[in-house]
């Protein structure tokens, strides 16, 4: 038996943002807590989501103090003024971080406690507070899945939260909002979405219909991250990538994900590096490994990069795969080694990081599970 995560109702396309206001009050509830960050309510896009808010007499408070990494401290701070204003639901708007940052709040909301509370998997006893996630990044599909993530500032390390409790009611992807993103944003963001789709393709906990949606979601990014890199108007690749996260999105929500997101997280844990670049790095050092275990599994990813499998024997399909993967990132801008993002060997805790990438919530989806000697390996590959 399998269990298929997804929400409830989900509006793609150019402009369906204009359409929220129906379907919100169709909800019945009061006033929201709309979460963001910094950029977001310093934009124009927030006024592109408000707008049909306030057309439809919604009421809302607006908190836009979530980091690009998201901390305990943000929660807290949110969840606080949520009770400040009795919000009886949350709208999120953003990328990855205004995501998790609300699917958070929305636990505590209902289930009280503290954040750590809920590590791990299926934490929480009560569905969490009523969520309208509108996405504003082409990447981590945050808006759709029952995963989330925080960072604990104390102990810098980036909690994994998989809670069928958090899952929005609605989600929004409406690729008009994502035209103003600048390039490097765009690359990394569509990279972690890569790394979804092939690390739900390649996992033994991928199926049938996991399978043929990170097909699908490989194929688009291949073919449209490139443009919307290179000309951030391109609206065809801007709504095409929209298409392709929705797909990698609920693959890896009910297949599962691996052992590059695990390594990701500890980057992003203690050098608040953007995820997606942590993500891209690390994804062919890790998918060569997993070729040496499962080299059937990457005729897939290989068919979906374009080549045609007939004749060819497992490893030429993962050889073919791996090299488009390093080609893709290239062709983005992304950077090849930690040392371009600042990064010191010489001051890097390799053990500490592997450790807390061994005991990450996405690792028992890898095909194989590494050593400790073997992840301190992984991480100096990236020097």
């Amino acid at each position: 038996m399998a269990t298929f995560y997804v929400p409830s109702v989900n509006l793609i396309g150019c402009g369906c943002v204009n359409e929220i206001g129906t379907y919100i009050k169709e909800l019945g509830h009061q006033k929201a807590l709309l979460v963001t960050d910094a950029f977001i309510a310093s934009s124009d896009i927030l006024a592109k989501v408000t707008l049909p808010l306030d057309r439809a007499g919604i009421d809302y408070v607006v908190f836009s103090q979530v980091d690009p990494n998201p901390t305990c401290k943000n929660v807290y701070d949110g969840l606080a003024t949520l009770k400040e204003h009795a919000c009886d639901f949350i709208i999120s708007v953003g990328g990855g971080s205004p995501q998790d940052a609300a699917s958070s709040i929305s636990i505590l909301a209902t289930n009280g406690g503290n954040v750590q509370d809920y590590e791990g998997l299926h934490k929480s006893d009560k569905k969490g507070l009523p969520v309208v996630a509108i996405n504003t990044t082409a990447g981590t599909s945050a808006e759709i899945t029952i995963n989330y993530v925080i960072t604990d500032e104390d102990r810098k390390v980036k909690m994994v939260m998989v809670d069928k409790n958090s899952l929005a009611l609605l989600s929004v992807n409406d690729p008009e909002l994502m035209v103003s993103k600048p390039r490097a944003l765009t690359a990394a963001t569509g990279m972690d979405a890569l790394t979804h789709a092939i690390e739900a393709l390649v996992t033994p906990g991928a199926y049938g219909v996991t399978k043929k949606l990170s097909i699908g979601a490989i194929e688009l990014i291949k073919e449209y991250l490139p443009r919307a890199v290179e000309n951030a108007s391109d609206i065809e690749a801007r709504e095409s990538m929209v298409h392709a996260i929705f797909l990698g999105g609920m693959s890896f929500n009910n297949a599962g994900l691996g052992y590059v997101h695990s390594m990701a997280h500890q980057l992003g844990a203690v050098y608040d590096l953007p995820h997606g670049v942590c993500c891209a790095m690390i994804l062919p050092i890790i998918e060569r490994e997993n070729a040496k275990r499962v080299p059937s599994a990457f005729r897939d990813v290989a068919k979906a990069f374009g080549l045609d499998p007939t004749g060819k024997t497992d490893e030429e399909c993962a050889d073919y795969a791996i090299s488009e993967i390093e080609k893709l990132s290239e062709t983005v801008g992304i950077p090849k080694k930690l040392t371009e993002l600042d990064i010191k060997e010489e001051n890097f805790d390799f053990e500490y990081l592997s450790k807390n990438a061994l005991i990450d919530a996405c690792a028992p989806g890898n095909p194989f599970m590494p050593t400790l000697e073997e992840t301190i390996a992984f991480y100096k590959e990236l020097f």
